[in-house]
Formats: C-alpha cells, structure tokens, sequence
C-alpha cells in the first residue's frame, strides 16, 4: 500500500500522532485538578508525626517499654517458631523457596533465606499462622505479627543492633495502631468491610523499617505516602477456613508492604509531601469520619506497645475471657466434665460471630470449652488438633455449650469480657465474670509467664537448648551488637 507524505510524516505516522495527542488531551481534560494541582503545605499533623518517627531511633524508651517490646519481640519469634508446622506457614515456606537464594534476610524456623520484602512477607505468615501472636483491642490489629517480621528483615539488611531494633519495634507499635484508632476501628471495621488489621499492620511495619533505615523527617512523609498506596485488605479473611488467606491479610502482606515502603523511600523515591491532607488524602479516601489528630494524641507518653495484649491461650482472642473464667472456676472447684448439665458462656455480638461453632478448633469457641472441661486447660496441641474434633467424647461435651450473645457486653467493646455459668447435674451453677482477659494491660503476663509460654511453644520446634539461648538473646536485645545474630537462634538446625 502507497503511504502519502504529509509535511514531512507518512499518514500511518500523522495518524499515531494525532490519536496519542487527542487522548492525551483528554485525559488532563478529564483531569484538570490532579494533573495541575498545587503543591499542598504540610499540615501540624503529618509535621508532628514525621518528626518523631525520624527521631525515634535515637530516642531512648522508658525503661519499662524497653521491657514491653522484649517481650513482645519473644512472643512473636515464638509464634513463628511454632506455627511453623501448619498450613498458613507451609504454604508460605514453600513460596519462599523461590527466593532462597538471596542471603540478605532470615526466615525463621527452617534454613532458608530470602530478600528482605520476601522475608517479611514469610516471616509474617509464620507469626500469624495460629493465634498464638498479640493484638491491640483498640486498633482492632495485630501489631506484632507485622512489625517484628518487617523489623527483623529491615534490621538484617542495615545491620542494627539491638538496641535500634526494639526502638523500631515500639515506634511500628506506635503508628499503625493509631491510623485504625483515628478511624474509630470497630465501627470503621463493621461498617467499611475492610481489614482493620492490615491497614494498622501496615502502616507499623513501614513504621518500624523506616527507623532502621534511618529516614529523616521528609522520607518518613513520604515512607506514610507510600503506606497509604498500599494500604488495603477486606473482611472476606474470614470465609477463609484454613487461615491461610487471615495470616496473608493480618501479617505476611503489611509486613511485606511495610519494607517495601521502607526500601523505595531509601532507594530514593519521592512522593507526597502529607498524604494525610490536601486533595484526594488518604483519610478522604478512607475513613472520611476519621480524626486526624488522634495520630499524634500521646505520642511519646502513651506507647502502644504497652497497650497490646499477649495472650496466655493459643486461641482466638475472643475465646481467652471465657477460658480466662473457666480455670478461675476450676481454681475454687474440681469439676468432673460427667458432673457438668450445661455450660453457657456470654460474648459480645462482634466477639460471638467470630468464634461461634467454627471448623478451626482454636478459632471454635464450642470447641476449646469442650476440650478445657475435659482437660482442665487449653494447650498448643489441643488447640491445633483438627481430628479432636470429631472426638465422641469432645462432642459430648461441645453438646452442652451455649453462647448466647449480650448486648451488655457489646456496649463495653473493644473490652473482651465475658460471662461463664457451668450448671452442674445437681444444679449447682457455678459462675464467673472476666472483666479484665490475662495477658491484658489490666491484667498483665509477668516476664517469667511470658518466657514459659515462649518455652512451651518453641521447644518441641528447635528443642531446650536453642530455645534457651534464643529467649536470653531477645532479653538482651539491647546488648545486642548486630540483629543479625539472631539467625543462629530463630532458624533450625
């Protein structure tokens, strides 16, 4: 076919021309106020933030956060050692040989390695493959999951000691917690769908692997811009049966966007001066009946970390309160489980639908009152026993449970309370009110409480002797020379 020249182009140039130019002026016609806006002043809000973010690693913690992260830091190794065996960790185990070839960044409980994003994103479904790891009732999150994994990825890569590492652990504690409480995280979770808990958990792993990387004020404004790009995660998690989805949502996916957000910023990327005002920001676009200003409430007086459960039952966090009540039961009186008529525990609604009659034992509330009225307690293994739960003589038991959801409880959330009456043959009802779960910071684990449930759960893992030397590291993080030591201690032999 003849092409015609036309001042110097051919037609089938003339018409690539012509098209790319008209679509180009349609798009800035469709978009006049994004493609010319003017740069927007940043507000006291993002200023306050980026400010103490980009400090926090020099600042010293109170002595008793320094005690909080170390123990918080022991928990979450502990839950990544031992939900090690289970499907959220396998599958996530088996991605990560892909990239076992990059020796930059530890995986924990097996002897592969992996680039930083990679590790985090590993190390996170490890930490939540059960619910063995902490959470913040008041941000709806689990905190720990996502920032130690993005902390010890980070922390590896710049080479930190200790004392850096548990100084980016609160401050990831500090921040993410505080977007969802700025949502008002129970209603924004009812009404949004979306997942408190990867919002929160990303935003504190970025958090945490900023400071490491030792972003100043501006890169920590942009480190936020990033964040919110990436901020996402919806409620579906919870048609999820095998929790592998939930750890992804919950830990694997904001520890990985959080490095992520870390690394781009350091490597050079620039964005949004303060993402959280002007046109288009991320509360208008998120949370548009948030309050800003409760993201700097506190800051440096109340620290997060020191807000966040731990849990003494490796369970779902709604069920602790109702075995919190049956062992005080049980501490006054020998129950036999033959003895027992009926058991009805109360919830609130939002605690209730979480846990009612579910096919996970240690998501079934149902379930693990069963196996504590057979057992006396709730254990790792009990409560991760699948077949138990076609046991003749647990579903006997299950048999005899209610739950009967309160509205006097709902009205005190994100309070977990709850009430346990046991009715026995005879009539006897013997009752209990938890208003204050263990592990709680009404209620707090001592440090020996905590190192024994680190014990329980990662001795049958790497055995007595590294897990010795593992709980006395993460003790004595803060002499520390490299975070990088802790290889030896978190990956089996």
């Amino acid at each position: 076919m003849r092409l015609h020249r036309m001042g110097g182009l051919d037609r089938r140039s003339f018409l690539a021309t012509s098209l790319a130019t008209a679509g180009s002026a349609m798009a800035l016609g469709a978009l006049p106020g994004r493609a010319c806006a003017a740069p927007v002043p940043v507000g006291p809000v993002m200023a306050t933030l980026s400010a103490y973010m980009a400090a926090a690693g020099g600042r010293a913690l109170p002595d008793e956060v320094t005690e909080k992260a170390k123990q918080h830091v022991l928990d979450t190794f502990a839950a990544m050692i031992s939900g090690s065996s289970l499907p959220p960790a396998l599958a996530a185990l088996k991605f990560a040989r892909g990239y076992a070839t990059d020796t930059t960044a530890t995986i924990a409980a097996s002897r592969l390695t992996a680039n930083p994003l990679e590790a985090a994103l590993v190390n996170g479904m490890l930490a939540h493959s059960d619910e063995t790891d902490d959470s913040n009732e008041f941000s709806q999150s689990h905190p720990g999951c996502a920032v130690v994994p993005a902390a010890l990825a980070a922390g590896e890569k710049f080479d930190a000691d200790g004392t850096r590492f548990l100084r980016a652990v609160a401050l990831g504690y500090d921040i993410g917690p505080r977007v969802t409480i700025s949502f008002g995280a129970v209603e924004f979770r009812d009404e949004s769908h979306k997942a408190t808990h990867a919002i929160a958990g990303g935003f504190a792993a970025a958090a945490a692997a900023g400071s490491l990387a030792g972003l100043d004020a501006q890169r920590m404004r942009w480190l936020l811009d990033y964040s919110a790009q990436q901020s996402s995660g919806i409620g579906a998690w919870a048609r999820d049966t095998s929790h592998v989805e939930k750890s992804f949502v919950f830990a694997g996916m904001p520890a990985r966007n959080g490095v992520t957000s870390a690394l781009a910023v350091q490597s050079g990327f620039t964005g949004v001066d303060d993402i959280f005002s002007g046109p288009d920001n991320y509360f208008e676009a998120t949370a548009p009946n948030a309050k800003p200003e409760l993201l700097i409430e506190g800051l440096g007086q109340r620290y997060e970390i020191a807000r966040t459960n731990i849990k003494k039952w490796t369970v779902g966090s709604p069920i602790q309160a109702p075995l919190d009540a049956m062992a005080a039961i049980f501490a006054k009186r020998r129950v036999a489980p033959d003895d027992v008529r009926s058991v009805v525990v109360q919830l609130a609604h939002t605690e209730a639908r979480t846990v009612n009659d579910r096919d996970m034992p240690d998501i079934s509330l149902q379930h693990m009152v069963a196996v504590m009225l057979l057992d006396g307690t709730a254990s790792f293994a009990a409560a991760h026993d699948r077949a138990r739960m076609a046991d003749p003589a647990v579903l006997r038991q299950r048999a005899k449970v209610k739950l009967v959801e309160s509205p006097e409880l709902e009205r005190l959330e994100p309070a977990r309370q709850a009430i346990v009456d046991i009715t026995l043959n005879d009539g006897t009802v013997l009752s209990e009110r938890v208003t204050a779960v263990r592990g709680t910071v009404d209620n707090p684990m001592p440090r020996d409480e905590i190192v024994a449930k680190a014990r329980d759960l990662c001795e049958p893992v790497i055995g007595k002797a590294q897990t010795a030397s593992l709980i006395a590291m993460v003790l004595g993080l803060d002499g520390l020379r490299s975070v990088r030591d802790l290889r030896g201690v978190l990956q089996t032999a």
